[in-house]
């Protein structure tokens, strides 16, 4: 059954928890390192393994970004990439697996909130994640949302805390994205215990399942993550493969989903 649209991530994670499988979400910049590549990897990660696949509109100011990332962004817009460019190749790639669209506040805004929305649930979008857009930030484009077909992932880092963690987790649907570091996203970092803490405390407020990214970059953190969490984005790692060598972006989700798996097999 396809996980494509409204509905999709639930339907998802509820068969994930039934067979006992940590999801495996990887992250991709959208047209990078070209248009026809990203079709053929979105395509290629659901054939691999992928349960949800986030799918990043490339923006000219990405902040919370490193430099891969930031490098993969500014590349796609050098060659032209649009949103309405991205939704047209999340609808070419016509996934059965679960997308979330990954973006700046801004873009969106400059698209139009609930254009965006529509044509975005129309391209098989399941849900949205806006990198800079706090609970409260912007209450007409938080209710455009409630009132789509799209889930609303929240992002929580590390030191959001007491009321603040509660009205983050409270205000989404779909799942929660941890960031298991501060600063912006990259390679070169390790996941240390605060994040199983973090973990923990997030499940107090809510039943949503915890996804763990920023600075996951092979099977050895993925499978101590998995041990805690619900899921693992995988995002700077993935990029940086897409923009040298396919085979070696492919290999890394394989090693990956199997990582995951034996962490299954052996729970």
């Amino acid at each position: 059954m396809s996980d494509r649209g409204p509905g999709g991530i639930a339907r998802c994670w509820a068969r994930l928890a039934t067979d006992g499988r940590t999801a495996l979400i990887p992250y991709v910049t959208a047209g990078y390192p070209s248009h026809d590549a990203t079709v053929d990897t979105l395509r290629m990660l659901a054939s691999e393994g992928a349960d949800l696949i986030e799918v990043g509109i490339p923006f000219s100011d990405p902040l919370a970004d490193g430099p891969i990332i930031q490098h993969a962004s500014f590349e796609a817009l050098r060659q032209g990439t649009t949103v309405a460019g991205v939704l047209e190749m999340i609808r070419t790639a016509d996934l059965a697996v679960p997308v979330v669209v990954f973006s700046y506040l801004n873009p969106i805004l400059q698209y139009g909130t609930e254009r965006f929305l529509a044509d975005a649930e129309s391209a098989g979008a399941a849900g949205m994640l806006l990198t800079d857009l706090p609970v409260g930030g912007d209450p007409g484009v938080e209710q455009a949302i409630r009132r789509s077909g799209l889930d609303r992932i929240p992002l929580v880092a590390l030191t959001t805390d007491g009321d603040r963690l509660a009205s983050t987790v409270g205000g989404g649907s779909g799942f929660v994205y941890l960031i298991s570091r501060l600063g912006v996203t990259g390679t070169h970092t390790t996941i240390g215990t605060e994040v199983e803490h973090m973990v923990e405390r997030i499940r107090t407020c809510t039943s949503l399942p915890v996804a763990v990214g920023f600075g996951i970059t092979g099977a050895e953190q993925a499978a101590a993550v998995a041990r805690y969490a619900d899921g693992i984005v995988v995002g700077s790692a993935l990029v940086e493969r897409m923009g040298r060598d396919a085979a070696a972006a492919r290999e890394l989700v394989r090693t990956l989903r199997q990582a995951l798996d034996a962490v299954g097999v052996a729970g």
